[in-house]
């Protein structure tokens, strides 16, 4: 109860600047728990669902492949749906392949980008929220010297606990969201390299299949 007491307290004597912060941090807090969840999910079955889609493509059909791969979520499998789609007619245009590919990688990356703008934009303008209470508890201890007449202590007392408040929540709030955008665009690079095999794997396929004669390219 006491500790409770004190943060509202705390929240109390930082002044207006406090409320956008609180703002931040909650907005901070949600999309951080979104990404976390949905990265988790699409990096947790790509290396699976690549060995299950090449291994069903080759030995049993096509058709059972796109269906491991449209039950499957993330980014590569994806990937590989899309390919699937269109070599499993036994026919295809030329370059159709590598375009169809190319824009559903593009798709998926902007979909797992989504948020790190929002995250990075509160990594910058907490810390400025937090320097503008600053200067606003300054500007306020100097009020009170001018309208006291004289340097107490306790004159200043209320600005500076603006100033350090304020600093202090802003600091807070950047540093936590700014070590997520980092973990999230390692995991999007990590993602990438996922998009990129599952690419590979695909137009391995079609040319193995083309090499056979059971794939046909046509102009």
């Amino acid at each position: 109860m006491d500790s409770n007491y004190e943060l509202s307290q705390l929240f109390v004597d930082g002044g207006p600047m406090m409320y956008p912060l609180i703002i931040c941090s909650l907005i901070g807090l949600g999309v951080i728990i979104a990404k976390t969840w949905t990265l988790w999910v699409a990096h947790r079955s790509a290396l699976s669902v690549m060995e299950s889609v090449e291994e069903a493509a080759r030995g049993e059909s096509l058709e059972k492949a796109a269906e491991i791969a449209a039950a499957t979520p993330g980014p590569a499998a994806a990937i590989l749906l899309a390919g699937l789609r269109r070599i499993r007619h036994m026919s295809v245009r030329k370059g159709e392949l590598e375009q169809v590919i190319s824009t559903t990688g593009a798709i998926e990356l902007s979909f797992l980008e989504r948020g790190l703008v929002i995250l990075a934009t509160i990594a910058n303008v907490a810390p400025l929220m937090g320097f503008l209470g600053t200067v606003a508890g300054m500007i306020l201890a100097f009020e009170s010297i001018a309208a006291s007449g004289d340097v107490e202590p306790v004159t200043v007392a209320g600005g500076i606990k603006v100033a350090l408040l304020t600093t202090a929540a802003g600091l807070t709030i950047a540093i936590p969201v700014n070590i997520g955008y980092n973990y999230f665009v390692a995991r999007i690079d990590k993602l990438i390299v996922d998009m990129e095999e599952s690419t590979q794997k695909v137009l391995n396929l079609a040319w193995d299949l083309e090499r056979e004669g059971k794939l046909r390219v046509v102009a």
